[in-house]
């Protein structure tokens, strides 16, 4: 079996794929609460009855050091013939891309990322501190661009515009948007893993249920489109949750997958708010419950300037192009995506694709 690690700090070394990658800020703003935590996250890849060239691109923990989220590296094993850490180039999203020959008949792949993150809470009532970080403008106006997905003119600016009406800040926007998705959509259970984002869709047909990935999309879009630099987080839960159930891990985190997102003011930085898991609270943390119970009081006022941190980040990135695939970009990289012979497998079905998430926290 080929066993490789690949450090952060190796950023520079030919085990790094070569597409170039954009100056990453070194910490991102935000105030945070209680002890850094130290997670393994385990991603095991078998793609069952491989034909021709077999394929795999698995997302790794989020690449910028923040004041909330720290990688401290991947190590793989498995029998690939290639595998390398590539860096995409606009969003500095990391994944290993790894490739198995047509005689191999049993491809498998097993990476192990540790990171350390800890809780994030921002006062938005308070004075803003000091020392905020300014974000560079080139990142500020690569979130405000529309996506594939997200769009951000014709009727997504125009119900930008009917929201944010009145609203003078860029925080007061964003607090317009934010309570208008939870009281406007709901968390739908049948949709397939988070969503596809798809917001114009979404307003076109008036139909506001989803999951995480169709919910802050939506304010994404609303928030870019009212000038308000916003973003998508991709990535996964890796524990429990100290104050809802439904917002931690279940068994191993196969289908833990999660997006979250946040906006910038100048004042304060980046600012953390989730409003898709104030719907997810709604519906999923004891029978019957409404935007009036006080759990989801509770996270809708959260949620908006708070993320616990049993959650790994992976990237902010939109359109993917997976190196060396034959098939379209992905809308995001949120799960192992793999192909045989060409053909892309079902990234939302772990159990024919044969991809096992696990994680467990550590004491180092």
């Amino acid at each position: 079996m080929k066993r490789r690690t690949f450090l952060k700090s190796a950023a520079a070394s030919c085990a790094v794929a070569t597409l170039a990658a954009p100056r990453m800020a070194r910490l991102v703003h935000a105030q945070t609460s209680g002890a850094w935590r130290t997670f393994e996250v385990t991603s095991r890849v078998d793609v069952p009855d491989p034909s021709g060239v077999t394929r795999a691109w698995v997302p790794l923990p989020l690449a910028a050091q923040t004041e909330y989220h720290r990688p401290l590296g991947n190590r793989w094993t498995g029998n690939a013939t290639v595998a390398r850490l590539v860096r995409e180039p606009k969003y500095g999203a990391e994944f290993l891309y790894a490739e198995w020959a047509t005689a191999q008949s049993a491809p498998a792949l097993e990476i192990i990322s540790t990171f350390s993150t800890r809780d994030r809470v921002l006062d938005l009532s308070a004075a803003p501190p000091p020392d905020v970080p300014k974000e560079t403008p080139a990142a500020l106006a690569r979130y405000l661009q529309p996506t594939k997905l997200i769009p951000i003119d014709g009727l997504v600016y125009e119900t930008s515009r009917e929201i944010t009406k009145g609203a003078r800040t860029d925080v007061d926007k964003a607090r317009a948007i934010y309570e208008w998705i939870v009281d406007n959509t709901f968390r739908d259970p049948k949709v397939r893993g988070c969503g596809l984002g798809d917001i114009k869709t979404m307003l076109e047909t008036r139909y506001f249920g989803g999951k995480c990935a169709d919910l802050n999309a939506l304010f994404v879009g609303l928030a870019r489109a009212a000038g308000v630099p916003a973003r998508d987080l991709y990535g996964i839960r890796v524990a429990d949750s100290k104050e809802f159930k439904s917002l931690g891990k279940s068994g191993d985190i196969s289908k833990a997958q999660h997006c979250r997102a946040e906006f910038y003011d100048a004042r304060y930085g980046w600012v953390p708010v989730d409003p898709a898991d104030v719907r997810k609270v709604v519906l999923e943390e004891k029978p019957g419950l409404t935007l009036e119970a006080p759990e989801a009081k509770r996270a809708r006022a959260k949620l908006f300037g708070q993320w616990e941190m049993n959650y790994l980040g992976y990237n902010w990135a939109h359109d993917v192009a997976l190196p060396n695939s034959s098939g379209e970009p992905v809308p995001f990289l949120m799960y192992p995506q793999a192909e045989t012979a060409g053909n892309r497998k079902d990234s939302l079905d772990p159990a024919t694709f044969k991809y096992v998430l696990t994680s467990r926290e550590t004491s180092v």
